[in-house]
């Protein structure tokens, strides 16, 4: 969603459905979850910034770029949640969240990658 004067920002949550879409379309793919996590799987073509680190903010912007729309995911929701939040603050206008995570994903028999 935009952020605009007098409208409060909120990520869009969506479907694995749509995110399939958002990726194809080249939207930046964000893996907000631990590196230890990132290594036993992840989607293709993402990038990873822990959300539960200090340097988040650091980190994410030196992997996408604010201008552009970001899809956000974590194992299940509640990190991306809290990534989508900080993204707001930090300038990013478009953002998504992958409902359900990777688990969700996983569940609908997508790819995912080492």
């Amino acid at each position: 969603m935009l952020l605009g004067l007098g409208v409060s920002f909120a990520a869009e949550v969506v479907p694995i459905e749509k995110g399939e879409k958002l990726i194809a379309d080249k939207v930046q793919l964000l893996d907000v979850r631990t590196e230890e996590e990132w290594k036993e799987g992840h989607l293709k073509g993402a990038v990873r910034a822990d959300v539960t680190e200090k340097g988040f903010a650091e980190a994410v912007k030196k992997v996408t770029d604010p201008d552009k729309p970001v899809l956000v995911y974590c194992r299940s929701g509640g990190r991306s949640a809290r990534a989508a939040k900080q993204l707001e603050k930090l300038g990013y206008e478009v953002v998504y969240d992958l409902k359900g995570g990777i688990t969700a994903w996983k569940k609908a028999g997508k790819e995912v990658v080492k």
